[in-house]
This record gives C-alpha cells, sequence and structure tokens, in this order.
C-alpha cells in the first residue's frame, strides 16, 4: 500500500470512528436505522470518490486531504476553525433529538426527502471535482499548476457549485436523521458557507485572470436567478 492509500484508509477509518462516537453515543443506542442509512450512503461515497481522484486526479486528492496550509487566507482560516467548532454540536444534536430525548419529530416522507437531497448533493460534487482541478480545500490562486477559470459542465451555471452542494447537504442531513433541532448549527454552517463564497469570489474577482469576463457571463454565485 502507497503512502497516498494508507492515508485514504486512516482518514476513512478517523471519519467512521468519529461519526459512529458522535452519533451513537448521543443517541444512546445503536438502534438508529436513519443514521445507519446515512452512514452508508456518506463513506460509501467517500471511498468511491477517494478511488476515483486516485485514479484520476490523485493531486487534487493530495491537497484536499490537509486541513490548513500556510498559505491560506487569515478569514479563510477564521472561517475553517468556526466551521469545525460548529460541526460537533452539528453531528452530536442529531442523535439528543431525534432518539435520546425525541424533542422533534419528522415525518417518513420528510425524511425521505433528505436522503435525496443527500444524494443529489453528493452527485453534484462529484461533477464539480470531476471538471474542476484546482478545487482545494482553501482558497488560493494555483500559479504553480497553471490555475485558471473553469467554465464547463455546473460551472455553466453558477460559479460557485460545490458551495450550493454542500449547503444542500448540510440542511439534508439532520432531515433525513429525523432532528429539526439539528438545522440550527446546519444553518450557522450554510451562513459560514455564504461568508466564504462572498470572501472567495472577491479574491477571484482580484487575483484569478479572466474570472471577470467569465463572471459578466455567468451572473449567480449559487443559485441561478437568486444570487
Amino acid at each position: 500500500m502507497d503512502d497516498l492509500s494508507g492515508q485514504i484508509v486512516m482518514r476513512f477509518v478517523a471519519g467512521i470512528t468519529v461519526m459512529s462516537v458522535a452519533f451513537f453515543g448521543s443517541a444512546g443506542t445503536l438502534v438508529w436505522p436513519e443514521a445507519w442509512l446515512y452512514m452508508i450512503i456518506q463513506f460509501s461515497f467517500s471511498a468511491m470518490l477517494g478511488a476515483w481522484l486516485k485514479k484520476h486526479n490523485p493531486d487534487l486528492l493530495k491537497d484536499r486531504m490537509a486541513f490548513l496550509k500556510p498559505t491560506a487566507k487569515n478569514w479563510d482560516k477564521v472561517i475553517l476553525i468556526i466551521s469545525t467548532v460548529v460541526f460537533i454540536p452539528y453531528l452530536i444534536l442529531p442523535g439528543l433529538d431525534a432518539v435520546r430525548f425525541q424533542w422533534s419529530t419528522v415525518h417518513l416522507l420528510i425524511k425521505v426527502v433528505g436522503f435525496i437531497g443527500i444524494i443529489l448533493s453528493f452527485i453534484l460534487v462529484f461533477w464539480v471535482m470531476r471538471e474542476n482541478t484546482y478545487l482545494s480545500r482553501i482558497v488560493e490562486i494555483q500559479k504553480e499548476r497553471g490555475h485558471k477559470v473553469i467554465t464547463t459542465g455546473p460551472y455553466q451555471y453558477v460559479r460557485h457549485p460545490m458551495y450550493f452542494g454542500v449547503i444542500v447537504l448540510f440542511i439534508s442531513i439532520p432531515i433525513a436523521l429525523g432532528s429539526l433541532w439539528g438545522l440550527i448549527p446546519g444553518a450557522a454552517l450554510t451562513l459560514l458557507i455564504l461568508i466564504r463564497t462572498v470572501l472567495e469570489d472577491k479574491t477571484l474577482h482580484e487575483e484569478l485572470e479572466g474570472y471577470n469576463t467569465y463572471a459578466e457571463r455567468v451572473r449567480y454565485k449559487i443559485l441561478p436567478g437568486i444570487w
């Protein structure tokens, strides 16, 4: 097993461990079908995406496995750190709400809509990663890699399609798990994404050649016809 494969496996195992402890520890039971189903979907997608990136774009995979880089802008570091902190209650609240204390009730059909949202968001994320080889975890202009504006795939419709997919995911997960209280940290994470979108878009306008022309043609940042 090469170093990259080893890192993927370690990240995969760590992710399953953290999510299992957060979900089932807060729920106080392993009998939570929605959580099991979500984890199967999540880690099946993660395994598929990791394998695909390793084969087709290992540079992007290596880049996205780094949490922070020295080249990250200060505002980006702050947003990433705050997002990590907010993610803790985002993982814990659904178990407390939907299972242990049952503070809120979500109809089965609404949960199904949540799972559909999760699957659609994963499809969009894969589409974005297939089109954009410069999709770093931090906001940066990768001059050493010949960074250029991406205009194909979902970038024909909005300038930041990845963020749209992530927002759909943040809202869909608590719904699928049956937790309305989980939408509170989900909304906070969404707000952080929107702030990051504005700051990243400003950076691209200032630093990425050709982005101004692209932005004149593709007017909307995340949602066509709205913003």
